[in-house]
């Protein structure tokens, strides 16, 4: 009785806490996983840190400005103390510096240098995107094994319901003589296994929401049901692969980073070069060299610096910046086959789903009709107790072959529109941003496995199969 008690308070909190919350669409799980999951926040902070070494890089345009000053002891011998008729003197030294330097030609290694930033900025806002549709696919795809599995424990429990009428059926005929105790022993053994497959089914349910509360962050509770027709598909493979070559966010940010090899090349050339800078500076110095009084000076100079040699060091870097480039090449060369590759084998996934999904509907309106004829020929005693429960696995897994195949008709969809990167875009939601609120998202997400609520429902579903597993036992004596 304790336990009855115990599953009963168990249900109610879980119900209540599912009550709380409102229910969830597709739209909003792939929101909310683009919002809080810590892959997109973490390429979103290396975005923004690619931006401020631009930042860097640009400053190297803008003037520089140094001060110094000091004070201390000084001892000195020198001409100047000697003329005036000390072997040494000791005066206490003051210092005080302001020095302007402005680059006017560093053989481009500025402007390069921002080049070679600018499209570091560019390629990480890509991987951006990229992780942003790779997460919102899981997201998609912990959804739609959510709804799917649920789905599946519906027809378990439809199929064990009809295994317990069936068996209500045969119990009666034996008890009044005119049945076989082999049928009985039959259809309790067919039973069991409907229970056995009721139970995996909520363990695959168990496991689905665990992976959603893994990348959504969030509990599973109310879905809304997802559209079996998705929109932006495009009409052919050709059409599909060439969208993905034009707009996959993985290939434009190869193609950025041969960008920046080349303007790493760029400026490895700098070396070949002569520097100027005007340089503007003053000093302001006391009591200096021995010699008592004031030491100003200002000066404004263009400064030229030009290294005649460096035992091939500058060579050296220009053949591996070089290297770096035709490196980069091929890595945009093998990215472009995985994309193609990616959308063909999406494309054939959208494909045959779609083509096995027709035969599968056929195949349940065939064994639903064979299974309500076989049912009236064993009423009239046609039909062997074997054949009717033939016919009701045979509806049972034709109804789970469509469902599965249903759910990966519709991942197949969101697969074919990642393939081109535009998942995110299709589905009209907010893309990673650089102004999430860390705080917010590590408290919300602290919060979605305490003991009320992850730890009730785990425990709500492990009462249930016990009970389950009691009641199978208690019929099949």
């Amino acid at each position: 009785m304790s336990n009855k008690v115990t599953t009963v308070c168990l249900l109610l909190s879980m119900l209540t806490a599912a009550g709380s919350g409102a229910a969830y669409t597709l739209t909003e799980a792939v929101q909310h996983a683009l919002d809080t999951h810590p892959e997109v926040l973490a390429e979103t902070s290396q975005y923004l840190s690619r931006k401020q070494e631009l930042e860097q890089a640009r400053s190297g345009y803008l003037p520089r400005v140094d001060i110094g000053a000091g004070i201390g002891y000084e001892r000195s011998d020198n001409f100047s103390t000697r003329s005036q008729g000390y072997n040494d003197r000791e005066l206490t030294r003051k210092e005080a510096e302001v020095v302007v330097d402005q680059m006017l030609f560093d053989g481009f290694a500025v402007r390069s240098e921002v080049a070679r930033q600018d499209a570091r900025v560019k390629a990480q806002q890509y991987t951006l995107e990229s992780s942003g549709e790779r997460i919102a696919l899981q997201a998609i795809d912990a959804y739609l094994k959510v709804l799917l599995n649920r789905e599946l424990v519906a027809l378990s429990t439809d199929n064990l319901t009809v295994h317990d009428r069936i068996l209500d059926q045969v119990s009666l005929r034996t008890r009044a003589g005119v049945g076989r105790s082999s049928d009985l022993e039959q259809v309790t053994g067919r039973r069991a296994a409907a229970v056995s497959s009721l139970l995996a089914d909520q363990v695959n349910l168990q496991d689905a929401e665990s992976g959603f509360i893994s990348v959504v962050g969030d509990l599973p509770r109310e879905l809304a049901a997802a559209d079996d027709a998705v929109p932006g598909l495009p009409g052919s493979l050709d059409e599909a692969v060439g969208k993905s070559l034009e707009n996959h966010p993985t290939l434009k940010s190869a193609e950025a980073d041969v960008e920046a090899a080349m303007a790493q090349h760029q400026a490895a050339r700098n070396g070949f070069y002569p520097k100027f800078n005007l340089e503007v500076g003053g000093t302001w110095n006391d009591d200096l060299d021995g010699v008592e009084g004031r030491d100003q000076d200002l000066t404004a100079m263009i400064r030229m610096r030009y290294n005649l040699y460096s035992g091939g060091r500058d060579q050296a870097r220009h053949r591996q910046t070089a290297e770096l480039i035709n490196q980069s090449k091929d890595v945009r060369n093998r990215t472009r086959r995985q994309v193609v590759e990616s959308m063909r084998l999406s494309w054939s996934a959208y494909q045959v789903t779609r083509d096995q999904l027709g035969y599968l509907r056929r195949q349940i309106s065939s064994t639903e009709n064979t299974r309500d004829a076989y049912a009236e020929q064993f009423r009239l005693g046609q039909r062997t107790l074997l054949d009717l429960l033939n016919t009701e696995n045979e509806v049972f897994q034709a109804r789970r072959s469509y469902q599965e195949t249903r759910y990966d008709h519709l991942f197949a969809q969101y697969r074919v529109l990642v393939a081109m990167g535009s998942l995110i875009r299709t589905l009209g939601v907010s893309p990673p941003a650089g102004d999430t609120d860390r705080e917010a998202v590590n408290e919300q997400f602290s919060g979605i496995a305490t003991e009320s609520t992850l730890d009730a429902e785990i425990r709500a579903q492990q009462a249930r199969f016990h009970a389950d597993a009691a009641r199978s036992g208690s019929n099949g004596n």
